[in-house]
């Protein structure tokens, strides 16, 4: 399931450089990490959805490719993303 849009838009403005910005990597990090969490309180429930599984995975896997990214250009913003979001923790 996809976030709804309001929660979607709060999550994108607070973590936008700018007015427009959807597609900096701490933006796709922070809503990445939503449904993460959502899918893991889905199967909590749900153990035997093995489809949602895998897409749960791909989506971790998506994720620490855009923190590997995000650490290499610009590392106050990385360690900003993960305190905000509490993640390595």
């Amino acid at each position: 399931m996809a976030l709804d849009s309001a929660k979607k838009q709060e999550i994108i403005a607070k973590f936008a450089t700018s007015e427009n910005d959807t597609g900096s990597p701490a933006v796709q990090i922070a809503l990445l990490t939503e449904r993460i969490k959502y899918l893991t309180e889905h199967l909590k429930e749900h153990k035997k959805d093995h489809s949602s599984r895998l897409g749960l995975l791909k989506l971790v896997g998506q994720r620490k490719r855009l923190l590997r990214y995000l650490k290499k250009k610009d590392y106050d913003k990385y360690q900003e993303v993960i305190t905000a979001l509490n993640i390595r923790g």
